[in-house]
């Protein structure tokens, strides 16, 4: 395939460390002699169709190192649902700025986007190689060990609990219950991530729920009213799309978004935490509070675990060699090696099996009563979100009246 302009974009909610996925690519684009120029789509693939592109080639190095931290997508972003009709658009722009390499960063709907673009181009003649870049904070794509933005997720989950759950703590004569909410439609490994913050029983979170298993309102109550018993308080985790037997969300969410994903929070009802925390606590006669941090969870760069910002780093990397080297149709994929000391090789799947299912957490992640990640959830989380801080607590001596300490 000759010399050619490459283009890539960004597309759905954000990650930490998607900007180093990013630069990642338009630095080892430099690299190599088939590209041309390294172009941005501004506002995903809604805006590439709209011919809104910028040249990356002519940024400044210092610009590109200081973008690769920043939060947030920074070229904009989407959740355009790509259609039948928006192909031969798609198509025209392609051969206007003769673009024959097609990158995107982004989930399952953005890797199934590229699969499309790079399987029309083939069918109508036009050499486009289509590589995909693994993101998303919900770690549930298919394919992959785990996916950039979920180690600085977990990262941010694990500290907020850590700090949150001592709040929880010291104020238990006040507000005996606590809720957390983590995001994660399909798949719990962000509320899971929790569990982190926990190094004594008595540590907060106590209940950690995610959407692998039926939440049962019953054996919940009684969970978190021996938690009280036995701690003073109990401190709970949900995944905001925690569903009932009978598969209804807990949420109440009926509202459903472009690709037909479930809308949780302000407009698809009530959120999972609300719900969970006024279940309890109206049970309990007790008063309760609740935590849902939505889209701050994908974006916090002062909570960056340097383990996922390095392999975003590389997943853009990987992915312009994959197409200097004349793949097309595949997304960036990390393996785990065996053995108790942590390392991921950099692979490569099949966009089409990306779609094929949801990644969501074994069995063996899950504890039998299913309020509770395991040890294996935790030794496989660990290494991606980093150490966690230990804080002190004071010994609480008590006073005797007559006695004193010099």
């Amino acid at each position: 395939m000759g010399k050619g302009n490459l283009v890539i974009g960004q597309s759905g909610g954000p990650t930490p460390v998607i900007n180093a996925s990013l630069i990642g690519a338009v630095k080892e684009a430099e690299k190599h002699d088939c590209f041309g120029e390294v172009y941005g789509m501004r506002w995903g693939i809604q805006g590439f169709m709209q011919e809104e592109l910028v040249d990356l080639s002519r940024e400044r190095e210092e610009t590109l190192d200081l973008v690769a931290r920043a939060p947030s997508s920074c070229l904009g972003s989407c959740r355009h649902k790509v259609g039948d009709e928006d192909l031969p658009r798609i198509l025209e722009v392609l051969k206007k700025y003769d673009i024959h390499y097609f990158l995107m960063i982004g989930g399952d709907d953005t890797q199934n986007t590229t699969y499309r673009v790079a399987g029309f181009c083939e069918h109508e003649g036009y050499e486009c190689l289509g590589i995909g870049i693994p993101k998303t904070v919900d770690n549930d794509l298919y394919g992959t060990d785990h996916t950039p933005g979920y180690g600085s997720a977990a990262r941010y989950v694990a500290l907020s609990m850590l700090q949150g759950g001592r709040l929880a703590r010291d104020m238990q004569k006040v507000d005996p219950v606590s809720v957390y909410q983590a995001v994660g439609r399909d798949a719990g490994w962000l509320a899971a991530s929790a569990a982190l913050a926990r190094a004594r029983e008595q540590d907060p979170p106590h209940l950690i729920y995610v959407p692998e298993k039926p939440f049962e309102r019953e054996r919940f109550i009684k969970d978190a009213e021996l938690c009280i018993k036995r701690f003073g308080f109990v401190s709970v985790v949900v995944g905001e799309g925690i569903t009932y037997k009978d598969s209804k969300p807990v949420s109440g969410t009926i509202v459903r978004d472009k690709f037909g994903n479930p809308e949780f929070g302000a407009m698809g009802g009530t959120s999972a935490a609300v719900i969970v925390k006024d279940m309890v606590c109206k049970a309990l006669g007790v008063r309760g509070e609740f935590q849902v941090v939505e889209s701050l969870q994908m974006c916090a760069a002062d909570r960056v675990s340097e383990t996922d910002f390095e392999e975003a780093y590389r997943a853009g990397e990987e992915a312009v060699r994959l197409a200097a080297g004349g793949k097309t149709g595949l997304m960036v994929a990390f393996e785990r090696a065996p053995g108790v000391e942590y390392k991921c090789n950099i692979t490569a799947v099949p966009l089409q099996k990306v779609n094929e299912s949801k990644k969501t957490m074994p069995d063996e992640f899950i504890n039998q009563a299913g309020n509770f990640p395991t040890k294996a959830f935790l030794d496989y989380v660990r290494p991606l979100a980093g150490p966690v801080p230990a804080y002190g607590d004071l010994e609480f001596i008590k006073v005797k009246p007559g006695i004193r300490h010099s």
